[in-house]
């Protein structure tokens, strides 16, 4: 086998995202043949090399696995909390494939997340680059009109710069004062809908993602799951550049 940089044989083995994993590597985390790196950049050859995270040997990933989940609100999107709270981990606990979560939604946010064991995937859904869109259902409290449709799509300046929507719609007004809107965006920043519409002088009460790229969430209850189909996979492996 080629060899291949460290933090992705790690991704590879499920263990956390390439970014996460040359975090890992920094922190004196990672040790190659009983020595401890401490610089990035290595490449090593994951069949031969004995490579330990935390003095538990990696296991290298011959399958793959993508699974679409529905995150109910409350939930935290990490895989364990060293603070009991609810999170993505608890609801496969049960799995023996180690999985971790592409991209991340708030606390109080709910709707699709994908988890997967594929590190290359995940670096690449959550790169900027790629910039895959994610639609969100956004109840709003305040008088939504088109002045505020028209400021989404031309942009909004935030503290940390321009934001704008590809595409807004207001889909009904329940009263003059609350609305749900669709909003569909390529950013991944924190918060980006919520300080979007907080800009506008208006409020989040409730957001929900339907579509990471080509998943969509569908009919999913919150707290369930499904592994992608083939289709799914193949529609997100071409718009992310990776050969099947």
């Amino acid at each position: 086998m080629a060899l291949t940089r460290l933090n992705k044989i790690i991704a590879d083995a499920g263990i956390a995202s390439r970014r996460a994993a040359d975090q890992l590597i920094l922190d004196g985390r990672v040790k190659v043949d009983g020595e401890t790196i401490q610089e990035l950049g290595g490449k090593y050859d994951p069949e031969i090399a004995e490579i330990q995270v935390d003095g538990e040997s990696l296991k290298i990933n011959k399958s793959k696995t993508y699974v679409a989940f529905h995150k109910p609100a409350g939930v935290i999107s990490t895989m364990s909390d060293p603070e009991g709270r609810t999170n993505l981990g608890d609801f496969f606990a049960d799995r023996k494939d180690r999985l971790y979560h592409v991209g991340r939604l708030d606390k109080d946010s709910e709707g699709l997340i994908l988890l997967t064991n594929d590190g290359e995937l995940a670096h690449r859904a959550t790169h900027p680059s790629y910039g895959l869109e994610k639609k969100y259902l956004v109840e709003v409290e305040g008088e939504f009109n088109k002045t505020f449709s028209d400021q989404l799509l031309q942009g909004v300046k935030l503290e940390d710069g321009l934001a704008r929507a590809l595409k807004v719609v207001h889909l009904r007004a329940v009263s003059k004062n609350h609305h749900w809107v669709e909003i569909t965006i390529h950013e991944g920043r924190y918060h980006i809908i919520r300080r979007l519409i907080e800009s506008l002088g208006l409020k989040v009460l409730r957001l929900i993602r339907l579509e990471f790229g080509p998943i969509s969430l569908g009919d999913m209850k919150p707290g369930r799951h499904r592994v992608l189909n083939s289709q799914e996979q193949a529609n997100l492996f071409t718009l992310l550049k990776i050969n099947i």
